[in-house]
């Protein structure tokens, strides 16, 4: 019976702790005041900064993220010398959430403002404001709140001056403990008729509230190198290699068995020198240094230039190849070993020799995995590419007679190069647009990057109908049906985009088009808006209308929020469902606007001071759900309750209308 106790206290205890890890403040400041002089003082604040996490520095543009910034609430007997100064190891670089140049801190982070003491008791008040990212969400803006006081004597030019304030440490509250009891309810300002802010936490983690690691990137990453495998076999380059090969490996040895064992030991060996490749990119530059490329504008337009050229080589212009000495030298040492050595060299010289068609695929598929970030990208990548690569020399070495049944060479493999030029034409304006946007030139606003591509697609349906020829292509003008499904198709695209000129939200092409606010013309007027943008206020007319809540915390420089709501709210049934079943509030945790008076709030056993709207709605998502990134949705009934677990950012429709029905469902019960 103990024993079962135990295990189920453990498995309660499982269950919390992805609730308090989504609860968990990745940044931690403490504040300190130290003596520089008789007269002079500064207040230093140090920050720990989780990995993957980021605080902005001082003064960055309007429009993008919370800068830090110093603010008085009271200064007596002293006097502020010159502005906030922040510390070394600022990174400046294209932040990939607000598409500008921005200066931030990774790891550390630290900020001084110098005082002048002026005489006398001195107190100075106020709090340090800063703003917190990572790659996908960014935390509300936030306050480490100090306080100093003491009395300047008249000591001597050069005596130091004691002062007793002892340093405070200011850290912002680990919300992990919010749920805990001994935690004061909010102050009465911040409480409606009912007891809306009653925090519920527990309530949520019932629903099963997780915190799921994001391994379906890493999926979408193997079966994209995978896809990029396929395609490569169907080039000229290796295409034509494949029964030459594996009738080499059945004739090399009377043994069937030993064949097949050679042919297995060939594609092992394709797959350990892809791989190898994935992991010396990593190894050479560093996952950091990958994940900076994503947002360098210098080498977004390396990017868009080099997916130009693999295009124009794919098009017939001129063919990328490896010094051929080099594959001959391989191929001369694999003729004169023997055993697994040689079989490894053959299967370095079929990647030397099919460079030419293989090496844009898999440059354009390194670039694409590499700039995530993550050390196992690359070779995530290269080993979804070399098992597809290497799957048919092991098949068709255990099933002989499928090779009867290849298709055989022809145009129809020029063709396939051809489609991939287009399609890496269209892919390198992704990366053009990055540089675009981060410099303000203005050149691809989402209306002329619509055109390109309408473009692009347009000519891509035209010549696999033959009515465009490249230098490579045969003269026959037949066209499969193969073709002409895949000429449907694009120019169906092509025609799909043309709505998004005038403002469409074209949700199929919103990861990679610039920003809606680039348009210059929109007559698309289809959103949502949500009818309270105060919590008690909206929480009040839903107990009246007898409806439940969805609240929307959100913020104004959050870019996740606007594809949800362009990508997800634009749903005609989300759309039904958040205007008519739900009361939709929508509440800013970055509100500049000031409170008519500050409210003092305890939290995690400190109290702090909420000063602006922004603050008092990111307090009531700490306090209340334990959570501080947007967006975060949740579903409310009218004490305040909630009806299912919260959802965050993801732009799958099924989910978000199944996240809203399933709380419609448990309130009308």
């Amino acid at each position: 019976m103990k024993k079962r106790m135990t295990l189920s206290w453990l498995f309660a205890l499982l269950c919390c702790l992805p609730i308090f890890a989504q609860m968990q403040d990745p940044v931690q400041f403490k504040a300190e005041w130290k003596n520089l002089s008789a007269t002079e003082a500064e207040i230093v604040f140090t920050g720990t900064i989780d990995a993957g996490w980021h605080v902005y520095s001082t003064n960055l543009e309007e429009g993008g993220p919370t800068s830090a910034t110093f603010n008085v609430d009271e200064i007596v007997g002293a006097e502020l010398v010159g502005k906030l100064i922040p510390g070394n190891g600022e990174i400046e670089q294209i932040d990939p959430i607000f598409n500008m140049q921005v200066r931030y801190f990774e790891g550390t982070a630290k900020f001084t403002q110098k005082v002048r003491l002026t005489g006398g008791d001195y107190t100075v008040k106020g709090y340090l404001e800063y703003g917190a990212c990572n790659d996908e969400n960014c935390l509300p803006p936030t306050a480490v709140d100090f306080s100093y006081s003491g009395k300047l004597d008249a000591p001597s030019a050069n005596a130091p001056v004691k002062s007793d304030v002892v340093p405070v440490s200011s850290a912002p509250a680990d919300t992990t403990s919010v749920a805990s009891a001994d935690v004061p309810a909010p102050s009465a300002q911040l409480k409606g008729t009912t007891d809306y802010w009653k925090p519920v936490i527990k309530e949520l983690s019932e629903f099963g509230e997780t915190q799921q690691q994001d391994t379906h990137s890493w999926v979408y990453i193997f079966f994209a190198g995978f896809i990029g495998g396929l395609l490569a076999l169907f080039t000229p380059c290796v295409w034509p290699i494949i029964p030459m090969t594996v009738s080499f490996f059945l004739k090399r040895s009377k043994d069937k068995k030993k064949g097949i064992r050679d042919a297995w030991t060939y594609g092992a060996s394709i797959v350990v020198i892809y791989v190898a490749l994935g992991l010396a990119i990593t190894l050479i530059f560093g996952a950091s240094a990958l994940n900076a490329l994503s947002t360098n504008a210098i080498f977004n337009i390396f990017f868009f230039l080099m997916l130009v050229v693999f295009a124009a080589s794919f098009f017939g212009a001129f063919e990328i190849t490896l010094p051929s000495k080099w594959s001959n030298a391989v191929d001369s040492k694999a003729e004169s070993t023997t055993g697994l050595l040689s079989i490894f060299l053959m299967a370095f010289t079929l990647s030397l020799v099919s460079f030419s068609c293989t090496g844009p695929i898999i440059g354009f598929l390194l670039v694409e995995v590499s700039t995530t970030g993550s050390i196992i990208a690359p070779a995530l990548g290269m080993l979804g590419f070399a098992i597809a690569l290497a799957l048919p020399f092991t098949l068709f070495a255990m099933f002989p007679s499928w090779l009867k049944s290849m298709p055989k060479s022809g145009g129809w493999m020029n063709v396939i190069k051809v489609v991939l030029g287009f399609l890496e034409l269209a892919f390198a304006l992704k990366f053009l647009s990055v540089a675009d946007l981060a410099y303000g030139w203005r050149l691809l606003d989402r209306e002329t990057f619509l055109a390109l591509w309408i473009v692009i697609f347009g000519l891509l349906g035209m010549y696999l109908l033959g009515k465009i020829k490249f230098p490579h292509d045969d003269d026959s003008n037949k066209v499969g049906v193969g073709r002409f499904f895949l000429a449907l198709i694009s120019l169906a695209f092509a025609v799909y985009m043309i709505p998004g000129l005038w403002g469409a939200p074209l949700k199929a092409v919103s990861a990679f088009a610039p920003p809606m606010q680039t348009q210059d013309f929109n007559l698309y007027k289809n959103e949502v808006h949500a009818k309270f943008m105060d919590f008690d206020a909206g929480m009040e007319y839903a107990r009246q209308q007898g409806k439940p809540v969805m609240i929307d915390f959100t913020g104004y420089g959050c870019v996740n929020c606007r594809k949800m709501e362009l990508a997800v709210w634009t749903d005609p049934q989300v759309s039904k469902l958040l205007t008519e079943d739900y009361v939709l509030i929508t509440l800013y945790v970055d509100e500049k606007t000031k409170l008519s008076e500050p409210i003092k709030v305890m939290e995690n056993g400190k109290e702090r001071t909420l000063r602006t709207v922004g603050d008092k709605w990111s307090y009531l998502q700490r306090s209340k759900f334990g959570a501080n990134a947007q967006p975060f949705y949740v579903l409310l009934d009218n004490e305040g309750n909630p009806l299912n677990k919260s959802y965050s950012y993801d732009e799958d429709v099924a989910k978000y209308i199944d996240f809203l029905q399933t709380g419609l469902k448990n309130y009308k019960k």
